[in-house]
């Protein structure tokens, strides 16, 4: 069978075809049965494990361990494009020998990973059994050089390695310098954690093509619980691609397709156990491209129980042809074991692989850097946290919950209008702390951050329709009591838009910070405990601190769009978080509503901004810090194209935590902190302010949460950090 994939093109258009969406970032073009259960020159073709591209339209695929069968490459023409459908054929065959020229056989080969060196003369292959790299000649097949394996990498007895679960995976730079051989299952001393998620290692070979390989380190990889690494795909500045499966009889297979990034890893050849290592940047990153079992089935049948008929044994993976600018042609292919009940099929599908995130730029404001006003902190405990020690001597910044231009619709990151929130997080310790945005000039040069002046928020025409702090005051200034502000956006007639989490509220200040009508409630009647509207005895419906953490504007400014940080009390979904729609004009929410689901309930939507048109750029974190934080990420969603349900797509666009920094802008390190170097991780608890510029440019900032965090530098109150990133792909 051979089978374009359901709604792609089949002809060449104007536009690449990119298939039918697996992800957001992976499409499938088409697949082919063509070679299940066929023979060439008297031999079965199947158990083809590993798959390497000639050319385009050309591929090797080694068979694995076929019992007393030789050992072969078989040659493959690919078709792809133009009017005919995906399809592969077998064209030659070569045989695998050892160096006296007998063949090696399923009993003393078990092909895994496959490379075809530069000049294309000779292949290296690794071996699981026991396990080994060997080059080979392709004009004869004769082993022509081995490389070294260290000693613990043995198949038991002779080493830590198990049976079947080593060097499943191997691949080489574009420039033949560095190979990676990758482990299937961990080694015993590494083992599996409490997940299930194996402990594993990569080993990078350093040497050049046609000449000698040695080992010159080892990188901690986790796989996702009970599967396996069973492909790599190397695209060169520490980047890779890897395939991890895994099969469950009566269920199936699952196959996923992983972004990894070696960018700042260490060395991990000296550690004894991989089970020590508690620095999650102590491991290869890696982000879900993606599950397969997401893509459409598009025809596909299955001789097995498969979650996806499409699904089988796939272990091979080569990259083929650039369609658009960070968009390839992928390969896949499936290892039928020669069993009746599997499928020898080759898949063709795109991915997009864009150039990894990099920081631009960095700037910090003191946590202690405190702005004229009165005392504050004085409902605090005078207890000293992180060595500050309440009341404080004036008004604090405790970070930014927002940030936006200081001027509507500039790019620059240089002059920016920062909001922090309402202080010390509740309402009944933040009487004293005033309610304000700042402008700022961050200096990308010094790393410093320079407060040029604030606004004040204030009600003095007595708009707020209950009782605040400063009630009976002619200037009526807003406190932390009165208000949780969080997001902040311009509007097209050049005043602010609050979103605020008490309310949840909406409040309009002019663009002097003074309160122009009554703060606006959600109308379906959404109250959070600190609500000034709840009735006695009526339940909120919100948690605390889950309301208006985020809101984005549309480009012209009449449109905004907020959205609720945490799930509601009685939503069944609680990964589900709240888009709402609120037309400016009006002064009115539109009754129109989206849902956003982050990956687990437990994560929070802790800033959004318009990217383009009605796509936006969300921030998704969790409550962690330093070594403790997992994810904090920047996700791009699509209002236009939610599914019948509502419910909004989502694309990583970047993981804050895995950012390169290779012109050193983190750097000289402080002493003790935590997350700078080759690979700058942005690990604050209170990752809240997103703000795109123009191309694939954005400023990221936190919230401080003054004086408790300190993810930073253990034990030092964390200082606030504005950031640029540049995010190759962002508005793909």
């Amino acid at each position: 069978m051979t089978v374009p994939a359901a709604g792609a093109a089949t002809s060449h258009d104007s536009k690449p075809d990119l298939g039918v969406p697996c992800s957001a970032d992976v499409g499938l073009r088409g697949f082919t049965d063509s070679l299940d259960k066929t023979t060439f020159e008297g031999t079965p073709v199947g158990g083809l494990s590993a798959l390497a591209l000639l050319r385009d339209d050309r591929a090797l695929a080694l068979v694995d361990n076929t019992g007393t069968v030789p050992a072969r490459l078989y040659d493959i023409a690919l078709t792809t494009g133009g009017k005919k459908p995906f399809s592969a054929e077998v064209r030659d065959m070569t045989t695998l020998r050892r160096p006296d020229g007998v063949p090696y056989t399923g009993a003393d080969f078990d092909g895994e990973g496959l490379i075809i060196e530069q000049h294309g003369h000779t292949v290296l292959a690794s071996s699981e059994t026991e396990p080994s790299i060997r080059r080979f000649r392709l004009s004869d097949g004769r082993q022509v050089a081995s490389f070294d394996v260290p000693a613990r990498f043995r198949v038991t007895p002779a080493g830590e390695a198990q049976v079947n679960q080593t060097f499943e995976s191997l691949t080489a730079t574009s420039d033949g310098r560095v190979l990676y051989a990758g482990m299937e299952g961990p080694l015993s001393a590494d083992g599996r954690d409490a997940a299930g998620s194996g402990l594993q290692r990569i080993l990078r070979y350093e040497g050049q093509s046609g000449g000698t390989y040695t080992p010159a380190a080892q990188y901690a990889y986790r796989t996702d619980p009970g599967l396996g690494l069973v492909e790599l795909v190397a695209l060169g500045d520490d980047q890779l691609l890897a395939l991890e499966r895994g099969f469950t009889a009566g269920v199936g297979n699952t196959v996923r397709v992983y972004r990894v990034s070696a960018t700042g890893v260490p060395d991990v050849s000296g550690v004894a156990s991989l089970s020590t290592l508690t620095d999650p940047r102590a491991w290869l990153g890696k982000r879900l491209l993606a599950d397969l079992v997401n893509c459409p089935p598009s025809g596909a049948t299955a001789k097995q129980p498969q979650p996806n008929p499409l699904l089988d044994n796939i272990e091979g993976m080569a990259l083929g042809d650039r369609l658009e600018d960070d968009t390839r042609i992928l390969y896949l292919i499936s290892d039928d074991n020669n069993s009746a009940t599997q499928i020898t099929r080759v898949y063709e599908l795109s991915v997009r692989i864009p150039d990894e995130a990099r920081l631009r730029d960095r700037a910090l404001l003191s946590a202690t850097d405190y702005q004229p006003g009165p005392v504050s902190g004085t409902q605090l405990p005078p207890t000293t946290v992180n060595g500050i020690t309440p009341p404080f001597p004036g008004q604090p910044i405790p970070g930014f919950s927002a940030v936006i231009p200081a001027n509507r619709g500039s790019k620059s990151a240089n002059r920016l209008l920062a909001m922090p929130d309402n202080g010390f997080g509740a309402k009944n310790n933040s009487a004293d702390f005033l309610l304000r945005a700042y402008v700022i000039e961050p200096d990308y040069r010094s790393g410093e951050i320079d407060v040029r002046s604030h606004i004040s928020f204030r009600d003095p025409d007595r708009k707020v329709p209950f009782p605040i702090v400063n009630q009976d005051t002619p200037d009526r200034l807003l406190t932390g009591a009165d208000f949780d502000i969080e997001s902040l956006a311009w509007d097209a007639n050049g005043t602010l838009w609050i979103g605020e989490e008490f309310g949840p509220y909406l409040v309009n200040t002019d663009r002097t910070g003074k309160v122009l009508r009554a703060p606006i409630p959600l109308p379906d009647g959404t109250k959070s405990p600190q609500s000034p509207d709840l009735a006695p005895g009526e339940s909120p419906t919100l948690p605390g601190s889950r309301g208006f953490e985020a809101m984005a504007a549309s480009e012209d400014g009449w449109t905004l769009y907020p959205i609720l940080e945490g799930a509601k009390i009685n939503d069944p979904d609680q990964r589900r978080r709240v888009v709402y729609e609120f037309d400016v004009r009006a002064g009115a929410y539109t009754g129109r509503t989206w849902s956003f689901r982050v990956d687990d309930p437990g994560l929070f939507v802790g800033d959004a901004s318009v990217l383009d048109g009605r796509r936006l750029l969300l921030i998704e974190r969790d409550n962690n810090m330093g070594p403790s934080s997992q994810i904090k990420r920047l996700v791009v969603t699509d209002l236009d194209a939610a599914g019948p349900d509502g419910v909004l797509p989502r694309r990583t666009a970047v993981d804050l935590l895995r950012i390169a920094d290779p012109k050193g802008v983190s750097t000289p390190a402080r002493p003790n902190e935590y997350g700078v170097g080759a690979l700058f991780s942005f690990p604050l608890q209170s990752v809240e302010s997103v703000l795109p510029l123009s191309g694939d440019r954005v400023v990221v900032a936190n919230d401080n949460n003054f004086p408790g965090n300190d993810g930073r530098i253990p034990g030092r109150a964390d200082d606030t950090e504005v950031i640029v990133i540049d995010v190759p792909g962002l508005r793909d």
